[in-house]
């Protein structure tokens, strides 16, 4: 992978909000290159679980575990099934999550994980070893379901225009390379004001489908719910409206601060479920002007944390 430096987003302010201490369990669940997990073990006497499902990740995570024995153990796994892995190690209630949603920086950077409309590389954008490549999707998918994808997870308005350009050119050339299919998005997408790469829109809509990462964030917060005893940490870092929406309708449920209709209306349904999330910031936090600075990356960064609050009764969320 690229060797240059990996700046973990919002560390302090997920440290903060983790408050980690000594003896407390915490699952970095998007382990990446670590960041999170070595700032926790540097904080508290603590004991972290590293998930990832990239196995380069894992193998750079057993490296760096040998620096804190007995401290930080690393699973190769999706997060979403976080209750399961740890369930298997014998571990069943844990004090704080870290999440770091999105595709890594080391990932981004290494060509070769066909992440990237920047340079050229295999059209893969897998984050795992397993499943479908972003060539498999683009060579053989129906041109209306193409374009669903592209609008729905990109927010790409021009998705038919790209879907429709892919399918002709693949019918003479199938698609194997990053560079094939930023050119074709380029010639298709208007520049925008902004300066945005054209093609930014269709490769995140196409990353996230390959990766289910939208599903994989739904059960990871429900995983989370599960393993996290009372006073425990939520913290989440998303990127994108798509990833912060999901994030932030869940603790709006979980802690029962949802958007409510009319005091003049009566209810309706089933009463509300009791709260099992306490907020401890309304609203996401962004990173420091000075963070962006340093490292442009975290501009669109937004975290929400949240505290578990004690189980509620039989029938509701444990």
């Amino acid at each position: 992978m690229n060797a240059g430096p990996h700046i973990p987003v919002m560390c302090d302010e997920v440290i903060a909000a983790l408050a980690p201490r000594a003896g407390a369990i915490y699952i970095d669940g998007t382990f990446g290159a670590g960041g999170y997990s070595q700032a926790l073990l540097e904080a508290a006497d603590c004991t972290v679980w590293g998930i990832d499902r990239d196995p380069f990740a894992v193998a750079a995570g057993n490296e760096l575990a040998k620096r804190y024995p007995g401290r930080l153990t690393i699973l190769n796994g999706r997060y979403g099934d976080m209750a399961n892995l740890l369930g298997d190690v014998g571990v069943e209630q844990i004090d704080g999550v870290a999440l770091d949603l999105g595709v890594s920086s080391m990932q981004i950077d290494d060509p070769t994980r066909g992440f990237s409309f920047r340079e050229d590389g295999p059209l893969d954008m897998r984050m795992g070893d397993g499943g479908d490549t972003a060539a498999d999707v683009v060579n053989r998918m129906a041109e209306q379901e193409l374009a669903n994808i592209i609008y729905e997870f990109g927010e790409e308005r021009a998705s038919r225009r790209v879907a429709k350009a892919i399918v002709d050119l693949r019918t003479k050339t199938p698609f194997t390379r990053t560079g094939q299919l930023a050119d074709v998005v380029r010639r298709v997408v208007r520049k925008s004001k902004d300066g945005i790469d054209p093609a930014t829109r269709t490769f995140q809509a196409l990353r996230i489908y390959v990766n289910d990462e939208l599903g994989e964030l739904e059960k990871g917060l429900e995983a989370a719910e599960t393993l996290l005893g009372p006073g425990g940490r939520l913290a989440v870092v998303a990127f994108h409206s798509l990833e912060d929406k999901r994030v932030k309708s869940f603790l709006q449920a979980r802690s029962g601060s949802a958007p409510r209709p009319s005091r003049h209306l009566p209810l309706q349904g089933e009463p509300a479920a009791a709260p099992t999330f306490r907020l401890l910031k309304r609203g996401a936090l962004k990173p420091a002007p000075e963070e962006i600075l340093l490292n442009p990356r975290s501009r669109s960064a937004r975290l929400r944390c949240a505290e578990r609050l004690e189980s509620v009764s039989e029938g509701g969320r444990a």
